[in-house]
């Protein structure tokens, strides 16, 4: 109970072991020095010209002495890394390719970005007929008062595709590690809801190649969402527009909650909360420009104790929303406290009958599940997202109510399926192979902190649980356990071969719920 009281997980004294000698972190480099870095590594021998990696045919480049890949085949075989074992899971990438003769083109992604569509972009070309239609029914685009009665806009409450999340499990969306390759593992686990990403819709309009790579689909995810983030409404409107036109979806989600710097000092993200007119005109028109359900994701509030989404949820279905997620949660609070689940329920309970609410905040094991789900039964469902990061067999437990005391073999297992999934999706080229190896990593920045529950003396683990320093049932067992990069760079190698030389790894996330140690 002390333990527990102190937010350490009471581990059993039989596998408790002293702590680590620290490891020294390595000094940074500058910005500038990986830039000149990553321009003299692009024209070595190490990056052979794709063109010619495909056709093995020198002729076959169009840029020719002006392309700035290299073209020299014999020291491109000279320096290339060993192959890796096992067969291709998918590759256009001929001669860089890391699995030597076992070449197969099978590709299930949907969703790519049309080089058409990314000209007209860039040109600002591109036409947004009915959200301009739309903000000029609202008023926010001057319209002449003769016109407006031309307009034909659609009636987001007969029109509107339908959308059901009730009793469905729904992996929420994850900034970096919640990619496709990962939600891949996820729907094997039992997971029934995918959702994309938080993409900014500045930079889907910019036609950013990288944030429209944020809304490909696998075709196993069948009920499968995108999650866009704006701070005005004729951006998030052009945005949806758009994405109803180019994309294959489900639903479009909002996100209002979102508590990074960088995002609310563009005035999106949570910072919306703080202005409830332009949540309001956002809404409308995203809701009314597209068929596809629009959907919204919430905190509790912008400040610590200045709650008012109950003062609004009444409203999110008039204004075109199909659910709302909320997350129990201040923007000021980020993760420094436990979800505030009470005024989950709360508004829950305050809104309308065609609105869905999702609640969200620290589920990690089926008897979180079970209790909102008792507590509240006008729940649709919850949102499962750091739970899924540290154990995406969650969604196994929740279905199955059990928990699953998973072997190591058995977590590695896992990790080969996402390690397969990611050089499907990411290529098997070396190029290919290390970015898989980087989210690889990323992901086992938040595995770590998972606890077996064997090793436990209370169970279920607690999300905000820290971890004393124990071993494991086995060898393996204990290196998942390991705090320290250096580690997971160890089980990364397992699966995808050495890193290359000079490799350093520092994760770019850490939660202020979970901050114990510098790789962690």
């Amino acid at each position: 109970e002390q333990l527990i009281a102190r937010c350490i997980a009471p581990v059993k004294k039989d596998f408790l072991r002293p702590p680590p000698d620290p490891v020294l972190a390595k000094e940074k480099k500058s910005k500038r020095q990986l830039k000149r870095e990553r321009l003299q590594d692009k024209k070595s021998t190490k990056n052979l010209c794709p063109n010619l990696a495909k056709s093995g045919d020198v002729n076959s480049c169009p840029y020719q002495v002006n392309c700035r890949f290299s073209h020299d085949i014999q020291a491109f075989k000279e320096q290339k890394l060993a192959d890796l074992e096992g067969e291709c899971p998918f590759c256009p990438y001929g001669l860089s390719c890391r699995f030597l003769n076992t070449h197969q083109k099978v590709r299930c992604e949907v969703n790519g970005f049309s080089k058409d569509v990314q000209k007209l972009l860039w040109k600002n070309k591109m036409t947004f007929p009915k959200t301009d239609a739309k903000l000029k029914s609202l008023g926010l685009i001057p319209c002449p008062q003769k016109k407006r009665k031309d307009l034909s806009l659609k009636s987001h409450s007969r029109e509107k595709k339908l959308i059901d999340f009730r009793e469905k499990l729904y992996l929420a969306p994850l900034t970096t590690v919640g990619n496709l390759p990962f939600r891949r593992v996820c729907k094997v686990l039992g997971a029934d809801i995918t959702c994309g990403e938080m993409a900014m819709c500045t930079n889907l309009l910019e036609g950013q190649a990288s944030e429209w790579a944020l809304l490909r689909r696998h075709s196993s995810e069948d009920l499968f969402g995108v999650q866009i983030c704006g701070a005005h409404p004729d951006t998030v409107g052009r945005a949806v527009e758009l994405i109803e036109k180019e994309c294959t979806v489900d639903f479009i989600d909002i996100n209002m909650g979102c508590p990074i710097d960088i995002v609310v000092n563009k005035g999106a993200g949570s910072a919306l909360l703080t202005k409830p007119m332009r949540m309001q005109n956002v809404v409308e028109v995203a809701s009314g420009t597209v068929d596809i359900p629009v959907t919204i994701k919430v905190r509790t509030a912008y400040f610590e104790g200045r709650n008012r989404i109950d003062s609004l949820i009444a409203n999110f279905s008039s204004w075109g929303a199909s659910a709302v997620t909320i997350h129990g949660r201040s923007r000021q609070q980020r993760y420094s406290k436990p979800a505030d689940w009470d005024y989950v329920y709360q508004c829950t309970r305050k809104a309308p009958n065609n609105l869905q609410v999702v609640g969200n905040g620290d589920v990690f094991s089926f008897v979180d599940w079970n209790n909102h789900k008792t507590e509240c039964p006008e729940l649709a469902t919850c949102l499962i997202a750091r739970g899924a990061l540290i154990k995406p067999w969650i969604f196994t437990e929740i279905k199955e109510q059990r928990h699953w005391d998973i072997s190591s073999g058995e977590r590695l297992n896992i990790f080969k399926d996402f390690v397969h999934f990611g050089l499907q999706h990411w290529g098997s080229d070396t190029k290919g192979v290390e970015t898989t190896r980087r989210f690889l990593l990323e992901w086992l920045s938040y595995t770590c902190r998972y606890i077996p529950v064997g090793l436990l003396d209370v169970v279920p683990q607690r999300i905000n649980w820290r971890p004393p320093s124990y071993h494991g049932r086995d060898d393996l067992e204990t290196l998942m356990a390991s705090d320290s990069a250096a580690d997971w760079v160890r089980l990364s190698e397992m699966l995808l071969g050495k890193v290359p030389d000079g490799f350093t790894f520092a994760p770019k996330h850490k939660s202020n719920a979970y901050d114990r140690a510098e790789n962690g």
